[in-house]
């Protein structure tokens, strides 16, 4: 698992597709057995990278599995997938913002105090619950 993660994270390396395929297929196994970090980062790597419907679909089921877990970048990003397209949902979208803001991530409270209570207003949502 953390030569998938080095290959990510890897400035040079982490950008290519055949190597986001190859850590993809590094973390399939330790995502499936429940290792939170693992579960994230291919959450992530699915939703953004794959082009398939299905992909995207295992993905997002990943993310919200490491959010459930209480990871901080599961939680944003899962947070941002629920202000737009196909997943919108505000409510779940202010619900784990607001759990990735408590645990200190200056993005997600960036979010909720700027561009979220605009995009809520602009849906007619209320999101004051």
């Amino acid at each position: 698992m953390r030569m998938a993660l080095w290959l990510l994270d890897s400035q040079r390396l982490g950008q290519t597709q055949s190597v986001k395929r190859i850590a993809g297929r590094m973390l399939k196994q330790p995502a499936l057995k429940g290792v939170v970090e693992a579960q994230s980062r291919l959450g992530r790597l699915l939703c953004h990278d794959c082009d398939s419907q299905r992909d995207r679909r295992i993905g997002f089921e990943l993310l919200r599995q490491a959010a459930r877990a209480g990871d901080r970048q599961a939680q944003l990003e899962l947070g941002q997938l629920y202000c737009q397209g196909q997943y919108r949902e505000l409510s779940k979208a202010r619900h784990w913002l607001e759990q990735a803001a408590a645990q200190g991530s200056a993005e997600a409270s960036r979010i909720l105090s700027r561009g979220f209570r605009a995009s809520a207003s602009v849906s007619g949502a209320d999101t004051s619950d």
